[in-house]
């Protein structure tokens, strides 16, 4: 085919991917004014570009002039950095902090983060325990009504309420719990400024309360649909309230003894880390709160499922913060 053939025929295909390619470099202004631009999704301006690039490759091989092989190598360069471009600096930040930046945070602070630890855990198992042995504890920690209703939650002979939800759609149970889950997290966190004590009286009395209804529902043989229930999303639940207490705990520990620092400047330097341990630990609690409305909820689950993927999303969890981080340069 002749060249003056060759560029008539596929000229239309070019001023396209060429128009396309200028409209993505106006800044959004102009886009709204041009009521003419061209239109591509991701799937056809693939195709286009890879068949501009068959089209480069044909017009090398016969030589064509270098007026038409400049024109299709420049399409083949800009179409190729739209096509390949590397992830938005802002995407990037946000991928290093979450790989990198948090775990080592947690480290950084993992005496706060050990302390937190057994304040909540302790309390917790411990209840467990002993309400095997004294079932009447209970009433210690909650009234009779708040008693009934863990119990029918969790009833094995109740089919639509024994995973735990009495109501609600996955989505409105999903708003719920994000709610419910992200205000822990704050008052653990926040209570920090009374010196570090409130976060150790949030701590455990969560590790109470938590362990309290656990243990009874174990005792009165209800702890089946409980544990299945809890198993998936009790992973980034738990350990975003440990970290939430660690924040606080380094908080009132800034307060309490500042070093070198003033007293002001020890709780800036506090802040700006509880800050950074706020973020990751709102990831955890949304992706704690989408699997409790998506996942835990589902009855027909076989029990090893849920278990191995409690299990796994537990191992996970503990191997990124311990690993995160550690081989980036």
């Amino acid at each position: 085919m002749r060249q003056d053939a060759f560029v008539a025929r596929y000229e239309a295909e070019w001023r396209v991917l060429e128009q396309w390619l200028d409209t993505r470099s106006q800044s959004r202004a102009s886009k709204r004014k041009d009521a003419d631009r061209i239109e591509l999704d991701d799937i056809e301006f693939a195709a286009r570009y890879r068949r501009a690039c068959q089209h480069l490759s044909i017009a090398q091989r016969r030589g064509y002039s270098t007026v038409v092989l400049d024109r299709l190598e420049q399409l083949m360069q800009r179409g190729h950095d739209v096509l390949y471009r590397p992830p938005s600096l802002r995407l990037r930040r946000i991928l290093d902090f979450f790989n990198r930046d948090f775990p080592r945070l947690v480290r950084r602070h993992r005496h706060y983060v050990a302390l937190s630890t057994l304040l909540f855990f302790v309390p917790l198992v411990t209840m467990i325990v002993l309400l095997q042995f004294m079932p009447e504890l209970v009433h210690s920690v909650y009234p009779q009504s708040e008693i009934g209703k863990f119990e029918r939650m969790y009833d094995p002979a109740a089919r639509e309420t024994a995973m735990g939800r009495e109501s609600g759609t996955n989505l409105q149970m999903f708003g719920y719990y994000v709610f419910n889950n992200v205000g822990i997290a704050f008052r653990t966190f926040a209570s920090g400024l009374i010196f570090g004590i409130g976060s150790i009286f949030v701590l455990v009395m969560n590790g109470v309360m938590i362990g309290t209804v656990a243990g009874h529902l174990q005792a009165v043989g209800y702890g089946g649909p409980f544990w299945r229930f809890v198993a998936g999303h009790s992973g980034p639940e738990l350990s975003s309230i440990v970290l939430a207490g660690a924040a606080g705990l380094r908080i009132g520990w800034a307060l309490i003894a500042p070093g070198l620092l003033s007293r002001r400047r020890a709780l800036v330097e506090a802040g700006r880390d509880g800050a950074q341990l706020a973020l990751g630990i709102f990831a955890l609690l949304v992706l704690a709160a989408f699997i409790e409305a998506y996942w835990s909820s589902i009855g027909w689950m076989p029990s090893l499922v849920k278990f191995g993927f409690g299990a796994t999303l537990w191992l996970g969890i503990i191997y990124w913060l311990w690993r995160g981080g550690r081989d980036a340069a």
